[in-house]
């Protein structure tokens, strides 16, 4: 039979192998220092796609966690040193299991709009950033260049 705090130890493991979180690198309503904004006008407008693969982060928890119960289960049968020996493939079989079935990587499609701007100073600047359906750019749309640290973000003139 099961001790207890094995059954609680498996089912913590499981919790935190199957737990993941995808962080964005930028939230539009996030606030952060400006470094600079420039204004311009729209000259060219595409928008695109682009698929990007986002791997799990978790496999070696999934990999850990399955190993922990196959070696739990494994347990379970046999005696003596045939019991050490079920633990043992248990363990190496649940780990294979976690490892193989456990990736959950996946290809994300992002919607991306490509921007020439003309600036008031005279330079051009292109401008890849997330499609936003709320805010959507035409050409000589009035815009403004927001330079944030490590990022460029472009918002229509108010």
């Amino acid at each position: 039979m099961l001790k207890p705090h094995l059954i609680v130890f498996t089912v913590i493991c499981l919790f935190f192998a199957t737990s993941t979180t995808i962080a964005a690198p930028y939230d539009r309503n996030q606030a952060v220092a400006v470094e600079k904004v420039e204004f311009g006008q729209v000259t060219s407008v595409r928008n695109i796609t682009q698929k990007q693969l986002v791997e799990d982060r978790n496999t070696g928890w999934k990999t850990f966690g399955g190993a922990l119960v196959g070696g739990v289960i494994g347990h379970q049968f046999g005696g003596g040193s045939g019991q050490d020996v079920a633990t043992v493939l248990g363990a190496l079989l649940g780990a294979g299991v976690g490892n193989r079935y456990g990736d959950s990587s996946y290809y994300q499609e992002l919607s991306l709009v490509e921007m020439m701007i003309s600036l008031d100073t005279g330079e051009q600047v292109m401008v890849l950033q997330d499609l936003d359906p709320g805010m959507v750019f035409n050409v000589d749309d009035d815009v403004r260049v927001v330079y944030l640290q490590g990022f460029v973000r472009v918002d229509r003139q108010m």
